[in-house]
């Protein structure tokens, strides 16, 4: 079977013109058919006749790239890219899930010269992608009352371990907000495995926030050790919560999202299905269900591109 020339032989080839072989000569040599070394000689050689093993090499290598390129990802891999889009996986997610499950060796980059190619005529691909620009307001000369509760528990004090992430069952809780109206969500999301539940309010309130996150939490079949929220006025019930659910709730410190990160990046994700700027009035307890099954089957980079559902269910 016919095999690429390889570098040491092109260094042999150069050598051997040096030396005034002619090129059957130098066929018989290294066992190629004289027409290979014809055609390597007028393929690879620069401008002036002479020829370099190294340009050559890259000149071959970077020509068998580009026909690879034209060839190997015909338009039902890119109907693959599209279907995986319209589910809003990122463009790292779907080269990976092409490259284990459908054997198609495409990167991120190709993706997104895609997408990107595919907006300058006109098209909606890059409408898909994740993009949600922070909307931030100051507070001036308002009083803040978030964090004003008497006897909640610091995130200080939370147990060290629960930062490593080694165990399970450490969540963190937040509400995504709609617009124009008092419905919202409640998201809580598993610390270790990103994994997601959602729950639809009807306003963000005190009452509203106990008991959808007291339904939630009974529901999940893996333990809920603890929950880390942040100082808005709806989790002033968490004493409720915790006697209903037997979980312990603990309090960020007031302006540290960081210490919420898990929660902040997976409200960014939702955010791609409940963007800024849309009531949710319309929005139910089955919708969001769906939303976050999405979620949880979506690979994640931090996983090892396995599913949020895949490792929740091993805990």
């Amino acid at each position: 079977m016919y095999s690429q020339i390889t570098l040491d032989e092109r260094y042999t080839l150069s050598l051997l013109r040096h030396l005034g072989y002619r090129p059957a000569e130098i066929a018989r040599t290294l066992g190629r058919h004289r027409s290979t070394i014809g055609r390597e000689v007028r393929r690879n050689s620069r401008a002036d006749g002479g020829y370099r093993p190294t340009v050559a090499h890259g000149r071959a290598g970077a020509r068998r790239s580009r026909s690879r390129r034209n060839q190997r990802f015909r338009p039902a891999a890119f109907a693959l890219v599209h279907r995986y889009l319209k589910r809003k996986w990122s463009p790292e997610q779907i080269a990976d899930c092409l490259r284990r499950i459908h054997q198609l060796p495409m990167s991120h980059e190709t993706i997104y010269r895609h997408i990107w190619a595919d907006k300058r005529r006109g098209g909606v691909l890059h409408t898909y992608l994740r993009g949600a620009p922070k909307q931030r307001r100051k507070r001036y000369g308002r009083y803040d009352s978030r964090g004003r509760l008497a006897g909640k528990r610091p995130i200080s004090e939370r147990p060290a371990h629960v930062e490593t992430r080694l165990e399970g069952g450490h969540w963190e809780v937040d509400t995504v907000l709609g617009a124009g109206d008092h419905h919202c969500v409640l998201s809580l999301v598993e610390r270790r495995t990103g994994y997601l539940v959602l729950g639809k309010l009807a306003a963000r309130s005190t009452r509203e926030v106990t008991r959808r996150a007291i339904r939630l939490i009974r529901r999940e079949r893996q333990p809920v050790r603890t929950i880390t929220a942040d100082n808005g006025t709806e989790f002033h019930d968490y004493a409720a919560i915790e006697r209903a659910t037997g979980t312990t709730i603990y309090f960020a410190t007031p302006h540290h999202a960081w210490e919420r990160g898990t929660n902040e990046n997976t409200n960014g994700l939702v955010r791609q299905y409940l963007p800024k700027g849309r009531s949710m009035i319309a929005l139910t307890q089955r919708a969001c269900d769906a939303i976050a099954r999405q979620l949880n089957t979506r690979p994640r980079k931090r996983l090892g591109f396995r599913t949020p559902e895949e490792c929740y269910a091993t805990l």
